[in-house]
């Protein structure tokens, strides 16, 4: 009989999908939040790489939530990450602002930390580290 325990990785899973699923559609839904932080070196207009962005954050987020999926897409949602962060370290280092508003050190540093724990949750997802003969069964 499995314990609750036994579900820990499908609902790190699931958290992380419905998370990505859920960021990926706010570009669509609302591009011009993430306009302001696309890096000016990218041709092209900074709503193209909004929508271009969110293609793979929701493909990632369903693919982390489907059992059959999750693994690659956890590896592929790490490789997406370390890309995307490119946009944070942008904002950091430009001090750019959102919604009129820009962040303190301690928030761009919070993000970064959270950042590199979705990695480590999405490595651990994608069976990268920390695997047993136990979690697989």
């Amino acid at each position: 009989m499995k314990t609750l325990w036994s579900y820990h990785r499908d609902i790190l899973a699931i958290g992380l999908g419905c998370f990505f699923t859920y960021v990926g559609i706010l570009h669509f839904i609302d591009p011009e939040w993430f306009t302001a932080i696309v890096p000016e070196i990218l041709p092209g207009s900074d709503a193209f790489w909004v929508i271009v962005s969110g293609i793979p954050e929701v493909l990632c987020g369903i693919g982390l939530i489907i059992p059959k999926t999750r693994i690659i897409a956890a590896r592929a949602t790490i490789i997406l990450l370390v890309i995307l962060y490119w946009a944070n370290l942008n904002m950091w280092i430009y001090d750019i602002e959102l919604n009129g508003n820009t962040f303190p050190l301690w928030a761009h540093i919070l993000r970064g930390l959270a950042q590199v724990l979705m990695v480590l949750v999405a490595a651990y997802i994608g069976e990268w580290f920390l695997v047993t003969k136990n979690d697989k069964t």
